[in-house]
């Protein structure tokens, strides 16, 4: 079986994922949307597809599954119109940028007949399935620190348009606060910090984030830096070891105290393969024909628009404890 599929949002993600599904066998690429009709034709013409001028034209061409890859705030319209034309549906993240919009999202993946897999691709990246792995294995972290230092707001300058982001923790900072989940469990708790030091929009975020088992990770995020290598990273502390993440390119496993440190290069590997692009897009196709679960489910990609919405009201108080779920 081929599954036909088409791209809505032909700009750098859709590409991205477009280029990797043409080299799918399993894969037919029916068409690419874009409400600029010029980059559908470029992006159509370059992994031989059709162009299509709307996400409702292409869902009418009878594809098996879309790829929702427009703007952060441009989620929620084509991702339901999709879902209730039975249509499965790879959603690039954030899921939504609002609760309110991420619970339509979620209660339509329950009564649709279609898939739905949110694009957290960091989970499918090698330095942090490294991490989960060693956890599996053994390694309990007790304690955390997470960190991102970008340009962000002002390279690409887009991003600091919040009507296009939801604002800047909804842009890459989600990234991060899903690992935080995917690598230590459920946040029950959250405090923030923040203020708006170069931009618009609040900019500059500390964060504790509070676990089970009396657990806590700090998280810094900051948008006016200069992406400075490695501008994310998370370190992770056990018991007389740690594990410590430079962005998807290197990985350190300090095992304990006299051991030998494990260390993982991932440099030379293309960037579909060491950021997780291509692995989780090979899953998605997977779960279609085989009747799996997705990789990543609606209820992961709820749960961190909920802790990027406790972020944000814990900011607003001046730090308040806010606990989850929301």
């Amino acid at each position: 079986m081929t599954v036909k599929v088409g791209i809505i949002g032909a700009g750098y993600i859709g590409g991205v994922h477009a280029r990797i599904l043409a080299q799918d066998e399993r894969v037919k690429l029916v068409g690419i949307a874009d409400v600029l009709e010029t980059r559908a034709q470029e992006l159509a013409m370059i992994v031989g597809a059709q162009p299509f001028p709307s996400a409702e034209a292409l869902l009418a061409a009878g594809v098996d599954a879309v790829y929702v890859c427009t703007p952060n705030t441009m989620h929620l319209a084509p991702v339901l119109a999709a879902l209730q034309a039975g249509v499965h549906v790879f959603s690039e993240k954030p899921m939504a940028t609002s609760l309110a919009e991420a619970r339509q999202i979620l209660d339509a993946t329950r009564a649709a007949k279609g898939l739905y897999q949110i694009g957290h691709n960091r989970r499918f990246a090698p330095v942090y399935k490294f991490a989960k792995q060693a956890i599996a294995a053994g390694f309990r972290p007790t304690s955390a620190h997470i960190k991102m230092n970008r340009g962000e707001l002002k390279n690409p300058p887009w991003v600091s348009n919040r009507t296009i982001t939801g604002g800047f923790l909804y842009e890459t900072t989600v990234h991060l606060l899903d690992m935080a989940r995917w690598l230590l469990g459920e946040v029950g708790e959250v405090e923030c910090r923040a203020r708006q030091s170069v931009y618009d929009e609040p900019d500059d975020f500390t964060m504790i984030l509070s676990f089970g088992d009396n657990r806590y990770a700090t998280f810094a995020s900051c948008a006016h830096t200069t992406w400075a290598f490695p501008f994310e990273s998370i370190e992770l502390y056990g018991d007389h070891a740690q594990i410590v993440t430079e962005e998807m390119e290197k990985v350190s496993y300090s095992t304990g105290l006299g051991q030998e440190i494990v260390r993982r290069d991932y440099f030379q590997l293309a960037v579909p393969q060491k950021w997780g692009y291509a692995e989780e897009d090979g899953l998605f196709i997977g779960s279609i024909l085989e009747g799996r679960p997705p990789a990543v489910t609606a209820a992961d990609g709820y749960k961190s628009i909920e802790l990027v919405e406790a972020c944000y009201r814990s900011a607003r108080h001046g730090g308040e404890r806010i606990r989850l779920p929301l």
